[in-house]
């Protein structure tokens, strides 16, 4: 099943290399691949495909990757099928700390490439730092009230957000459009960014499944059977929301994602977490590479915030999730 995942994953790469206002074929594009490779000089038109369409297209398989990922630990963490990366409020922490950065780059936008990013990834990072501080009672991270530290925490941060942009209007059309999500600023030291995070975030869980299936029968069920509990719930948390924080800061806002992507393959797969998590982080590669290509043709040559897009699918989505759940009762 991984290898039939990785070759649709390797088709909708090719297709959101060669598709846009300029097509090109899928030799044109091997070829300018294997030039910029092998370091040949570059051919008319490689500018388009490797500077500019291919850096894109694998930063949207690698937040994909990221924000799936992150939603099967987050739901495994709080054994609620509801759960996604954002639940901890760590979308409210990005989006002040780039509503920040937007704002004191109001007049040298020359800035913003670098110091927005930055400002959503510490936005993030102290959010889930506070959380789990707010949440850590004599050492143990109890999870409903990391849960509800999240959720609380979210509705002071967003209305600092909204606090803010009431009082720099000018940098509001900005601010929306980033916090919608989109992949227009992306570049190779983007991916070079968020590759590494990845690789982190995603590699301990993956040494870990084991553990994932056995925190599914309860915490004491699996404290029983050999799981440091304690540990392991601080240890998929900060895998998670290293992976979160990453995708954030390079995107903005992708909603969905991490919601309905596990879900897709956990119904394929079963909830082995020995397949689940590899599955989902492929399928949610292949989602984010369709989403984009789609934000970018679908009304060419406007492009739509990929955020729209992923939300258009993902929130009917969503709502048949809530009622299956409900017939299931």
């Amino acid at each position: 099943m991984l290898a039939v995942l990785l070759v649709a994953l390797g088709v909708a790469m090719l297709a959101g290399v060669g598709l846009g206002a300029v097509r090109v074929g899928a030799a044109d594009v091997f070829e300018a691949i294997g030039r910029m490779v092998s370091g040949t000089p570059k051919m008319a038109g490689d500018a388009v495909i490797v500077d500019i369409r291919l850096p894109r297209v694998v930063l949207a398989a690698l937040v994909g990757a990221c924000l799936a990922t992150a939603g099967v630990l987050y739901q495994a963490l709080f054994r609620n099928p509801l759960a996604d990366p954002y639940i901890l409020g760590m979308s409210a922490g990005a989006g002040l700390g780039a509503v920040i950065a937007l704002t004191l780059t109001a007049g040298a936008t020359a800035f913003r490439f670098g110091a927005v990013p930055l400002g959503a990834f510490i936005g993030a990072v102290l959010t889930i730092v506070v959380v789990v501080r707010l949440a850590s009672l004599k050492g143990v991270l109890d999870v409903t009230s990391l849960l509800l530290a999240g959720v609380a925490l979210s509705y002071v941060l967003a209305a600092l957000t909204s606090f803010i942009m009431v009082f720099f209007r000018e940098s509001m059309t900005t601010i929306v459009f980033w916090m919608m999500g989109g992949l227009t600023a992306a570049s190779w030291p983007y991916v070079l960014t968020v590759a590494p995070m990845f690789a982190l975030g995603s590699a301990i869980p993956l040494l870990a499944t084991r553990e994932m299936n056995l925190l599914l029968l309860g915490e004491e069920r699996a404290s029983e059977l050999g799981v440091d509990v304690e540990r392991f719930k601080r240890l998929l948390l900060a895998s998670g929301s290293l992976l979160v924080a990453g995708a954030v800061a390079v995107s903005g806002l992708i909603g969905f994602v991490g919601l309905m992507t596990p879900h897709i393959v956990r119904l394929v797969l079963g909830p082995d977490h020995r397949m689940l998590l590899p599955a989902s982080a492929i399928a949610g590669a292949i989602v984010m590479v369709l989403a984009d290509l789609a934000a970018r043709t679908i009304l060419a040559p406007v492009e739509l915030p990929v955020g729209i897009v992923t939300a258009l699918v993902g929130g009917p989505f969503f709502i048949w999730l809530l009622v299956r759940r409900g017939v299931g009762r």
